[in-house]
């Protein structure tokens, strides 16, 4: 999947208006310094990127709720993507805020663009990182505790069986024409899956991957192969990532192992996605105390997974699932924000 430590945060506005206040003498305050018109005038309007995949565009759609209800803010939505979006944020300023930027793939860049002050790097989106790997379901990582790494797995293709070759275990692919088929291809050659009994089976699309791992489920049956998190079929069906035995081997991933021709890749773990929100220097400044919320604002894997599979039960869109996290889940995201803040959003749902 393509999708630096958070730069510590003041708000210059919100101290600016703490010193002018200690050397007033008390007065009943007029209506344009009430802390609710204060609020809403620091943050003003806001540019949120609501890029096209399920995890991103809940989070948006979360800020959107919280930044408006909450902050007073004047929230559009914008369509995005990782690339699309955060090229336009270091060449144009816009949107003011990237919810979920997978930054891995535009590193230098990005890194860049936060020395020289136009951008800055937020609170991490997803805490643990975007994870990939290979998989087994739990109900046989429970029945076989020896299993923890790739090569025990390799030693069982029994355990995995091919539908097209009985007597050949399978390793699942990532869907045709994503960066991860290749990376998953030449990590079973360099795990030499194929000598230890193994087919690479070519799953076609991401359903036709997720139905993979529905039908092993239905019948408690092995399965092996490429998967990634945060998703909904990992909230849906518990899975367990496969321990790589080796570190992530960045120069051979790099000069091989995700390349098309690749004639001798090397074992290497998949490299942890970072995972950030992102904000302009405009908002950075203008933002006041909502800025201070996007530094705290940071979830789990397993919580998003939990809520992508509810979203997908319930065929809901990121609207729908934006509001069913911020009203059954109050223990997560209080946390982000202050007890005012958090009143105010319940009283709007």
């Amino acid at each position: 999947m393509s999708r630096i430590p958070p730069l510590s945060r003041l708000s210059l506005l919100a101290a600016a208006l703490a010193l002018s206040a200690c050397g007033q003498k008390e007065e009943t305050p007029s209506p344009a310094a009430t802390p609710e018109v204060a609020q809403t005038s620091v943050c003003g309007k806001v540019t949120v990127a609501n890029m096209n995949w399920q995890s991103a565009e809940v989070l948006a759609h979360i800020d959107n709720i919280i930044l408006s209800k909450g902050y007073g803010c004047e929230v559009e939505l914008v369509p995005g993507d990782t690339m699309p979006t955060l090229t336009a944020m270091m060449e144009k300023g816009q949107p003011d805020v990237a919810p979920e930027a997978w930054i891995n793939a535009v590193r230098q860049p990005l890194d860049a663009a936060v020395k020289e002050g136009k951008l800055h790097y937020a609170a991490k989106s997803l805490a643990d990182g975007g994870v990939e790997g290979w998989w087994i379901p739990k109900y046989l990582a429970d029945a076989h505790p020896d299993i923890k790494t790739i090569d025990d797995a390799l030693k069982h293709p029994e355990l995995f069986p091919s539908a097209e070759n009985k007597r050949k275990g399978a390793v699942h692919n990532c869907p045709s024409g994503w960066n991860c088929q290749l990376t998953t291809g030449n990590a079973f050659k360099a795990w030499d899956a194929a000598d230890k009994g193994f087919l690479l089976v070519d799953t076609g699309s991401a359903a036709g991957l997720d139905g993979s791992i529905a039908k092993a489920y239905e019948r408690k049956q092995g399965w092996l192969g490429y998967y990634w998190a945060p998703t909904s079929i990992l909230g849906k069906y518990e899975m367990v990532k496969l321990d790589a035995g080796v570190p992530h081997n960045k120069e051979a991933w790099e000069a091989c192992n995700a390349k098309a021709e690749c004639d001798n890749p090397k074992k290497s773990d998949w490299a942890r996605a970072e995972v950030f929100t992102v904000l302009t220097d405009r908002f950075q400044k203008a933002g006041g105390p909502a800025v201070d919320y996007l530094n705290k604002r940071s979830w789990s894997n397993d919580t998003v997974n939990g809520l992508l599979a509810w979203m997908s039960d319930q065929q809901a869109t990121g609207a729908d699932g934006a509001a069913h996290f911020l009203k059954t889940q109050p223990e997560i995201w209080s946390a982000w924000v202050t007890p005012e803040v958090a009143e105010k959003v319940k009283s709007a749902l």
